[in-house]
């Protein structure tokens, strides 16, 4: 069995497959460490916007969390001691990227070319995650801009940036740290901001000495206080997902928060956003505003359309000098680089699979692609909690469906019907048409050619509810072919009723679905 990746969601699959007492598996890791985002964004300002107790494992609480909001050094050092605590380290094989995988109808198994060397596997588990490969847009001009050019996730250390006339090009969760962090040691600092976002205050603060304590010796405390954490945030995913117009208090807030720092009308005209909060993620700040309100600091309200020289221009003809060029413009979400070395069962990538939109049934399995199993797939992203939920249900799904492999026994492996796939996402589609990150009135990476496919459309519990158990109906059953070269496997069929919570007739056939 093969993980592919070492961040929080392939170190969550390692933990729960050890405690299952699964342990013939390797986690294949294409950097020098573990971490996953957390070892790559090191920029000035970086840390998470989810409280630290509950953006960590509920296996593995960490008592000694130094601020409720904690910064990157720390929880990257958290996800360390996890590899160390559960015995991770001897299936870690750093520098090993993945660059092709092929599923082998006959042997029932996935072919792995690693930058290491090739291996094979039954069993598969993807937990790059999506903010793995950062994108930089095509800017013409750009390979002749004569200063220093990085993305916010491969920060430059080594360039000085004191005295530097910058610009940083984007407005998201990573430059609104960013910018706060390096406006007082810059001459100029020129933001380009194609969409103002939504940013209320970020409620943050040291924790105490006392409350280290009594989490130490008295863990209930601990799960109290991610208890309290996580239901907040439950409660507030109905305004999200079923009431949109409700947030109109929340923007409120939000304006107050701008008014505070922000007294220039123009400058505030600019920061004002035009569509409903929470279409585009929420993001947290305290300095952000005061930041942008300083002298030497420009707010550009137009995306960057051309580099000319050390001359930016923007798409309203605005012209900014530039030393260094920082890109706080996301990532690859919804064509992850990883689904174009994946071939499947139909000599296909998932890439080509996924042309239209991802999809996965319970945002895991893709139909075609026999026992590869995604972590953080198609329709499983937050835009109210945190992600470690997911992941920690994810996974239990993945031990699930090990179970069921080592129930129906010798070589054989699940692929998702596509009848199953396409009621899950008819399912996911029909729900997000009512939500905020739909009808809220923006553009965001949330959204593939109009579909939303990467939000999950309801609570961490009811995720938690439909992954607990693998269906089998879902699957079809496929086992190595019985004669004749070059025949297909056998797929014994088990039903076909598969939809999101119902009920499904048991069959038995053998043979191939119609795709």
């Amino acid at each position: 069995m093969a993980v592919i990746g070492a961040g929080f969601g392939g170190l969550g699959a390692a933990v729960r497959l050890r405690r299952a007492g699964i342990t013939d598996f390797v986690v294949l890791e294409r950097a020098g460490a573990v971490g996953g985002t957390w070892r790559d964004n090191t920029y000035p300002g970086c840390a998470c916007d989810v409280p630290s107790h509950l953006y960590s494992f509920s296996f593995a609480p960490n008592p000694e969390w130094p601020r409720n909001f904690s910064g990157q050094p720390h929880i990257r050092a958290y996800l360390e001691r996890v590899t160390d605590t559960f015995g991770l380290r001897p299936h870690l094989r750093f520098d090993s990227e993945v660059r092709a995988m092929r599923w082998d109808s006959r042997a029932l198994h996935w072919e792995i070319d690693t930058a290491s060397g090739g291996l094979t596997a039954d069993v598969v588990v993807s937990a790059t995650g999506p903010l793995s490969d950062p994108k930089i847009p095509d800017i013409p001009g750009l390979a002749g801009f004569p200063g220093r050019v990085f993305h916010s996730s491969r920060w430059d250390h080594g360039y000085d940036l004191r005295g530097k006339r910058v610009a940083v090009i984007g407005t998201g969760a990573s430059a609104i740290q960013i910018v706060p962090a390096i406006h007082r040691e810059v001459d100029r600092l020129t933001l380009f901001q194609r969409t103002p976002a939504w940013v209320l205050p970020r409620m943050d603060r040291r924790i105490s000495a006392a409350e280290h304590w009594l989490h130490t010796k008295v863990p209930a405390t601990s799960a109290l206080r991610r208890a309290v954490l996580w239901g907040v945030r439950e409660l507030q995913t109905g305004s999200f997902t079923k009431r949109p117009d409700s947030l109109r208090l929340v923007e409120r807030m939000a304006v107050r928060h701008m008014r505070r720092a922000i007294q220039d009308p123009a400058l505030r005209a600019r920061l004002t956003p035009d569509y409903r909060i929470g279409c585009k993620r929420v993001l947290l700040s305290g300095d952000y505003y005061p930041a942008l309100a300083q002298p030497h600091v420009d707010v550009v309200a137009a995306g960057l359309e051309e580099v000319r020289g050390s001359t930016l221009v923007a798409a309203d003809g605005t012209e900014a000098e530039a030393d260094a060029i920082i890109f706080g413009t996301g990532f690859h979400v919804t064509d992850m680089p990883i689904a174009r070395r994946v071939t499947g069962a139909y000599g296909t990538t998932l890439a080509e699979e996924w042309r239209d939109g991802m999809e996965a049934l319970r945002g895991t399995s893709a139909a075609g692609f026999p026992n590869l199993l995604t972590i953080i797939g198609p329709n499983t992203g937050l835009g109210t909690s945190s992600m470690i939920l997911i992941i920690e249900a994810q996974v239990a799904y993945l031990v699930d469906y090990m179970r069921q492999l080592d129930v129906l026994g010798g070589k054989v492996a699940l692929d998702a019907r596509p009848s199953a796939v396409q009621a899950w996402t008819d399912r996911m589609q029909e729900r997000l048409s009512r939500t905020v990150w739909n009808v809220g009135g923006c553009d965001s990476w949330y959204l593939q050619g109009g579909r939303n496919t990467t939000v999950w459309p309801g609570t961490t519990a009811e995720f938690r509810r439909v992954t607990r158990r693998v269906d089998v109906t879902e699957y079809r059953v496929l086992r190595p072919e019985r004669e004749g070269p070059g025949a297909a496997p056998d797929a014994v069929g088990v039903g076909v009723g598969a939809g999101v919570g119902g009920g499904s007739g048991v069959g038995v056939g053998v043979g191939r679905e119609a795709r």
